[in-house]
């Protein structure tokens, strides 16, 4: 039973994150919205609203083309209906019309034309676009199922939930951020709607994409290119701050973690290092330098755990300790097979990683 409530309880989150609906809410004394999802025409950045704008212009020429071929099919529907005084027979047919196959042919030419270089032109300038020397550069690299971010010129790593100042609309004070794209194992996808169009994550291939956020929020996205059972669930949070705000956050993740106090938390300092748990994962400052899971050194100044999958809670920590694939069927991390204290005692521990 509990198994079957917490699938359904994962279907139900599904379908609200799926319609747009924020399923966590901003943390507690958060300045910050939580902006909705997938919400393309709501762009809050250069390279959404180079997209929004094309995306007008042919669903424009799309409803145009779809009145014409409509209107017509119904107009022929109305006028060559079958009457009552129908005698049954073929009525005289028109063959070669060469005004009607020119129409048909350099008509559709044409549109196609015309999208090809709107398309073209959008590609050209989002992709093209010179990144001013204090743009802040940021690595992301796609793993199934988590994304690994770093901050190369301010020595962060974070896992998951990419951390960003907000920019000015004018172009001239912009100040964008650069994301360099990289994938460790397969194919994945960035998108963050209201910021960006999707850039795929492709094995031993650099890719880049860039977006300036004119306002603060918690934007959402996730991974746009099937890689595997937790796809779904390769969720991204973009966190737009203020300038005051990220350099706060830059403040705090560079500050060092706390030692353990507590009997419990020293007792599960020892077991997160007798067990496999620094094989996999990083804590600065210590021995576990671990590069096949997130980097835990500020786990608990982040909102989510697995890659936005649940909010970070007792419970949810808790459960993630004692058996991960509760929470996230499929991912990489083993159930260590720990007592319940022993849950109890690296839980305690985590919980000092801020």
């Amino acid at each position: 039973m509990p198994g079957s409530l917490s699938t359904f309880g994962f279907k139900v989150f599904l379908i609200l994150w799926t319609l747009g609906v924020p399923v966590f809410a901003a943390p507690a004394g958060s300045e910050y919205p939580m902006r909705r999802v997938a919400d393309i025409f709501q762009p809050l950045s250069r390279p959404a609203e180079m997209i929004h704008e094309a995306t007008v212009l042919v669903l424009m020429i799309c409803a145009a083309v779809f009145i014409v071929v409509t209107g017509l099919l119904v107009f022929i529907v109305v006028k060559f209906r079958r009457r009552a005084d129908d005698d049954g027979q073929e009525p005289p047919q028109i063959y070669g019309s060469t005004q009607i196959e020119l129409a048909w042919t350099v008509i559709p030419i044409l549109i196609v034309v015309v999208l090809i270089l709107v398309a073209s032109r959008t590609i050209g300038e989002i992709q093209n676009m010179k990144m001013p020397e204090d743009a802040l550069k940021v690595r992301v690299v796609g793993h199934q199922w988590w994304w690994e971010i770093h901050y190369p010129e301010l020595g962060i790593v974070t896992a998951n939930e990419l951390h960003i100042p907000v920019s000015d609309r004018d172009p001239e004070k912009a100040t964008p951020t650069h994301l360099l794209l990289q994938s460790a194992d397969v194919i994945h996808s960035y998108w963050v709607p209201q910021l960006a169009g999707k850039t795929d994550l492709v094995p031993n291939k650099d890719n880049e994409l860039w977006f300036d956020p004119y306002e603060t929020g918690v934007y959402f996205g996730n991974c746009a290119e099937y890689c595997g059972t937790q796809h779904a669930n390769m969720l991204i949070r973009v966190i737009v701050h203020t300038p005051e705000g990220f350099a706060r956050w830059v403040a705090q993740q560079k500050a060092p973690v706390p030692a353990p106090q507590t009997l419990e938390e020293i007792e599960g300092h020892r077991l997160f290092f007798a067990n496999a748990c620094m094989s996999c994962h990083t804590v600065d400052g210590t021995v576990a330098e671990g590069v096949f899971g997130p980097d835990l050194t500020k786990l608990m100044t982040r909102q989510t755990l697995g890659a936005g999958v649940a909010p970070i809670t007792d419970k949810n920590l808790w459960s993630w300790v004692k058996d991960p694939q509760v929470l996230k069927v499929g991912c990489l991390m083993p159930d260590m097979q720990l007592l319940d204290p022993e849950v109890d005692a690296v839980v305690a521990y985590l919980k000092t990683l801020k």
